[in-house]
């Protein structure tokens, strides 16, 4: 069973996103802030990280730096789920270590689609 990780602060977005993935057959795992996420990460070696960026303690890009700076696996695919759909925003997603980029609010007749194409 493939793990995603949820690095999501929003109680709303986070159960969507946990209810459609595990409806689906994954595990799902929660950190609600950037720390969290960077130690979860770390320790519970998902096989793909799904991250806000508008966290409380530090944007999901500086989370994405310091996952890709650390011991935890660099080939992890870390997808940014952001509302941040300015011209620009995906590029600085990409630039800081993502691999992909899905907008917020999440559609879910797309999600999955868009989920399944990091495995």
């Amino acid at each position: 069973m493939k793990k995603i990780l949820v690095v999501e602060d929003n109680e709303q977005n986070r159960y969507l996103m946990q209810y459609m993935l595990e409806k689906n057959g994954f595990s799902v795992v929660i950190g609600q802030s950037g720390a969290e996420g960077i130690a979860m990460a770390l320790g519970e070696r998902p096989d793909l990280i799904l991250m806000d960026i508008q966290l409380p303690d530090m944007d999901g890009l500086e989370v994405t730096r310091r996952i890709r700076a650390s011991e935890a696996d660099g080939k992890i695919p870390i997808i940014a789920v952001t509302s941040f759909a300015m011209a620009g925003d995906r590029e600085k997603a990409l630039a800081a270590g993502c691999n992909g980029y899905i907008e917020k609010p999440i559609n879910p007749e797309t999600f999955l689609t868009e989920v399944g194409k990091y495995f």
